[in-house]
């Protein structure tokens, strides 16, 4: 019986930085948390244990944080570019580099209407992120984001759906419909100006999902693709998970009152997941 190795990668997870850009006036910030993942020519390092060809997980972390000092970070997009270069020029037991990078969305406090030099807030879950792979022949780059949480309390639907004897959801015309956008984007080989075009393209998609009429999640899903494909040629495709969060009209009668749908419960669990992904071949 031959025994063989087949895929596998190994790397260095959760590894965190805060950068800070001190200026005269002014001090800047970037916080990421990355993934990194080798894959190569590891067989010896996993058949024989000869580690010769391993790179230590602990020189992965210690080399964000070095070309961080020597480079600013600009965007996860460059930043992760930065780093898939190094690690390839470096190694040439590896074959492909993996980046994963989530960045926390820092906006400067305003204090007395005037943003402040050097304070900071993080308002919600919603985060910035990138995944890069990297070949020494090719490179995949995804932008995106997550938690983005988005409600619209009109111009909502949910009508003339599939019903069974299990069916018990009401057709609703005019209803709370609520999401928590991810959504990643993959990007043409000659990618636009990266902070630039996350932030145009995050405002497609919130314009988008405020002036659709929709008729379900998924109705409004497809218009918000279509938008940012529409928009930007430099992207490929897009790929929206959107949980449908749910807002449950409270039943005000054994108060002997009224309820003109203005009093709702939040409910997280369960809910509904649609995903999709929409290409501009």
């Amino acid at each position: 019986m031959a025994i063989r190795l087949g895929e596998n990668n190994y790397g260095k997870q959760r590894v965190r930085i805060l950068q800070v850009a001190r200026h005269s006036d002014r001090h800047d910030i970037k916080e990421l948390t990355l993934g990194i993942r080798l894959e190569g020519d590891f067989e010896s390092a996993h058949s024989k244990g000869d580690n010769r060809k391993v790179l230590p997980t602990d020189t992965m972390k210690n080399t964000v944080y070095a070309l961080a000092k020597v480079h600013p970070i600009e965007s996860p997009e460059e930043f992760s570019l930065r780093l898939t270069e190094h690690f390839i020029a470096g190694n040439p037991q590896v074959s492909c580099v993996r980046i994963e990078a989530a960045e926390i969305l820092w906006q400067r406090l305003a204090v007395e209407g005037k943003p402040h030099p050097h304070t900071f807030t993080a308002p919600g879950g919603e985060k910035r992120t990138a995944s890069l792979a990297a070949t020494r022949s090719e490179k995949t780059l995804q932008a995106g984001i997550d938690g983005l949480a988005v409600l619209k309390t009109t111009h909502s639907a949910f009508e003339n759906f599939l019903k069974d004897e299990y069916t018990t959801l009401k057709e609703d015309r005019n209803r709370i419909l609520a999401t928590s956008i991810r959504a990643t984007w993959l990007y043409r080989q000659n990618a636009p100006g990266f902070n630039a075009t996350w932030q145009s393209v995050r405002q497609t998609l919130l314009e988008t999902f405020a002036g659709h009429d929709s008729e379900s999640l998924q109705h409004s899903l497809y218009a918000m693709g279509e938008a940012v494909l529409k928009k930007f040629p430099g992207i490929r495709e897009i790929h929206l998970s959107l949980p449908n969060k749910h807002y449950n009209l409270v039943d005000l009668s054994p108060f002997r009152l009224e309820n003109p749908k203005e009093i709702f419960l939040p409910t997280d669990e369960p809910h509904g997941l649609i995903e999709a992904t929409l290409r501009n071949d």
